[in-house]
């Protein structure tokens, strides 16, 4: 598959997100999501994600399982943000308070490299911003992992412009993780400028609108029980009726270029800029192997400008109040 550069990281065109594998998105396949990983090095997909509040703390344990063997085969990404001292593993309710500090920054390392079975981490996300900590606290303690080795790469996930400023100006910045998509456009105001301005590299998350776009539900009746989109505003009553005559429009540009309605979403992000690394995510090989093709769909200036004028506006906030307040900041 062919690489993209992340600042100076070099990365597949696409990545896997490994969530879903364990949790949010209702039922797993422990099995089925170390064989999705495994395939993925054999498609050229190297670029894992995952997180410590994956879980908790279960999907890096999965990661590294998965990864045993060809560690430097892949390219692995997580994130740490929220204090995992009393959690339990699988039991979201365990989990603490977000603590951006230093000591909790070094504490936090030690976590994730034992469950992933590595001895370094090629870029470690802050999930995101603490508020209450100064983002240059942060990244300088960051900055002292990389200099021991611990981590080779710092990232930042959901900053706004004024932070990643800040932050770049303590310690190179490698890449920051957003949502970005065919219907999560925000980005295109102010961060991504900020991105190209200071040369840091962009991973959208949830680039076919948490399965959305791929027509893969229509309605929250169709997800499994304790999946968290069947709640989420963009899935339910009026928005998800305005929301389907965008995915319908999605389906419908891609039968015309014969391709899936995934594989046009994520043709549209690759097609934004050669420092975007979006990192579909999935659990199972099938929609893998979809996704991964998605690196063959051209969209030309035609098509581009037709899905800028045809495709609705979206409707609906990305997350609940509370989810809303954590990100931009």
């Amino acid at each position: 598959m062919e690489q993209r550069t992340l600042r100076d990281l070099r990365v597949s065109a696409i990545g896997l997100g490994c969530m879903g594998m364990s949790a949010f998105y209702g039922s797993t396949d422990h099995d089925e999501g170390i064989r999705t990983i495994r395939r993925a090095l054999e498609l050229g997909v190297d670029f894992l994600d995952t997180a410590q509040l994956y879980g908790p703390l279960t999907n890096e344990s999965l990661v590294g399982e998965a990864i045993k063997g060809h560690r430097d085969e892949y390219v692995i990404a997580t994130k740490f943000n929220y204090r995992m001292d009393d959690a339990v593993p699988g039991d979201m309710s365990t989990v603490g308070r977000q603590d951006g500090s230093a000591e909790h920054v070094r504490s936090s390392v030690h976590g994730s490299l034992k469950r992933l079975g590595t001895d370094y981490i090629d870029l470690y996300y802050q999930h995101r911003v603490d508020p209450e900590v100064p983002i240059e606290e942060t990244v300088g303690a960051l900055g002292e992992l990389v200099a021991e080795g611990k981590i080779r790469h710092i990232g930042l996930s959901e900053a706004g412009p004024e932070t990643l400023r800040r932050a770049n100006a303590v310690h190179p910045i490698t890449a920051l993780q957003t949502e970005y998509s065919l219907w999560t456009r925000d980005p295109e105001a102010e961060v991504l400028p900020t991105c190209r301005e200071l040369g840091i590299g962009f991973v959208p998350y949830s680039p076919l609108g948490r399965g959305f776009l791929a027509g893969r539900f229509s309605s929250p009746e169709d997800l499994d029980e304790g999946d968290f989109r069947r709640t989420g505003p963009r899935f339910t009553g009026d928005n998800l009726d305005a929301n389907l005559r965008l995915a319908a429009k999605v389906k419908e540009i891609a039968a015309e270029k014969d391709v899936t309605p995934a594989q046009l979403a994520i043709a549209w992000v690759l097609a934004q800029g050669d420092h975007l690394v979006p990192i579909p995510g999935t659990k199972r090989r099938t929609y893998l192997e979809q996704n991964a093709a998605a690196v063959d769909v051209e969209l030309t200036e035609e098509d581009l400008s037709r899905i800028d004028a045809e495709l609705p506006q979206v409707s609906g906030e990305r997350y609940n109040e509370a989810g809303m307040r954590t990100l931009n900041l």
